[in-house]
């Protein structure tokens, strides 16, 4: 009994090394993330089993507490509760899929990472190894992301240490080469420090500044400028119209973030405005649940939360290029940046309003993300966010 609580006191430790290493948000540790095959094939049973999937996701996700505090502004209470409940579908997909018969285990483990990389599980689908592909395997494309579940679930064989070691010698391989994603010519990201009053002051003045903001990057030799998500705050067509003044006869086209409602709700969108004027350009597939997605909402009288177009707009065109958009909440997961590479994205462009997750690691992490999803299928990046 004291040999078997010792193994599973080390293996808990391992996990939460694993988590926290490989989710600090430097993108070179992302492939730390790959330990937990190996450790939870190690599992003894089922308890153990339970143990380090809770300790690897709850110490991947470890932000979420205090971002949660700082977004609603309230005690840590809730924001613990959100974040154990977070963790029971990855919790209780690897609990199902763990087998006493440890030949079935590398198949357990690609049954929970395919459960846990598409919805209803991969709504909550955080600290997902297979992210880690690009860093191991940059500029592989879909042979990079085959090689990196081969991996994974080579770690869950009894040829677990060696995979490891193999896959080491990739990584330090990779470190040794690394170059950071690049932007597409004369597109920029514009990271602004505006913290929560970020689409939530509607004054004039605040439009005049991201204008002038959009001018001053212009000035730089771009043609194509991102702001981040929420920028524009609720868009409306007296704001199209003085956007489209204001960009005029500039030969300059601006991606914002913005929130288009109707009485139904709102979208979490990216606007395309212009000289000519303005239109939606994607729609988010899957806003944050809870703070923004909502569905149980109707049942209980609720209306006005964001709604979720899941599989709808994975790539959008603009000047020749096919994005793959992903706004805040879908960068931390699987299924949105590989729907948008199945369907010939050709630059992935991402835009977040940050300011609640100060003094957390999630826009370290999500960034860490973005690099090694297009480094691994070697296409250029354009990142925007507000802090």
């Amino acid at each position: 009994m004291c040999r078997d609580l010792a193994r599973m006191a080390a293996l808990a430790v391992a996990a939460v090394f694993a988590g926290w290493i490989g989710w600090s948000g430097n993108l070179l540790l992302l492939p730390a993330s790959c330990a937990f095959a190996l450790i939870w094939s190690q599992a003894p049973n089922r308890m153990a089993v339970l143990i380090v999937s809770a300790a690897y996701f709850l110490t991947a996700s470890r932000g979420l507490p205090l971002g949660v505090q700082r977004f609603y502004s309230t005690d840590v209470w809730p924001g613990l509760i959100l974040w154990l409940l977070a963790s029971v579908s990855f919790v209780l997909v690897h609990l199902a899929v763990w087998s006493r018969r440890s030949a079935w285990r590398p198949l357990g483990f690609l049954v929970a990472m395919v459960l846990m990389a598409i919805p209803p599980f991969g709504i909550t689908g955080w600290a997902h190894p297979l992210t880690a592909s690009g860093v191991l395997f940059p500029g592989w494309g879909w042979w990079g992301l085959v090689a990196m579940t081969a991996g994974l679930m080579g770690l869950a064989t009894r040829m677990g240490p060696a995979v490891a070691v193999a896959l080491t010698g990739f990584w330090l391989w990779s470190a040794a080469i690394w170059t950071d994603p690049q932007l597409p010519a004369a597109w920029r990201g514009v990271d602004l420090e505006m913290g929560a009053s970020l689409g939530r002051d509607a004054t004039l003045k605040r439009q005049r500044d991201l204008i002038a903001t959009v001018h001053e990057t212009a000035s730089q030799s771009a043609s194509v400028i991102v702001l981040p998500e929420s920028a524009l705050g609720f868009w409306t067509p007296t704001l199209g119209s003085f956007w489209k003044e204001s960009l005029h006869g500039r030969g300059v086209t601006v991606i914002a973030g913005a929130a288009a409602l109707d009485p139904g709700g709102y979208d979490n969108v990216l606007l395309m405005i212009d000289g000519d004027g303005s239109n939606i350009l994607y729609r988010e597939r899957m806003p944050v649940p809870v703070s923004m997605w909502r569905p149980w909402g109707p049942l209980f009288g609720e209306r006005g939360g964001a709604r979720a177009h899941f599989f709808a707009n994975p790539v959008v065109e603009l000047g020749g290029r096919r994005i793959a958009p992903l706004i805040c909440y879908e960068q931390l997961l699987v299924w949105p940046v590989l729907q948008s590479m199945l369907t010939g994205a050709n630059v992935i462009v991402a835009v977040g309003n940050g300011w609640w997750t100060a003094g957390s690691s999630i826009v370290d992490v999500q960034r860490a993300n973005l690099a090694a999803w297009a480094s691994l299928f070697g296409i250029p990046l354009v990142i925007s966010f507000n802090t």
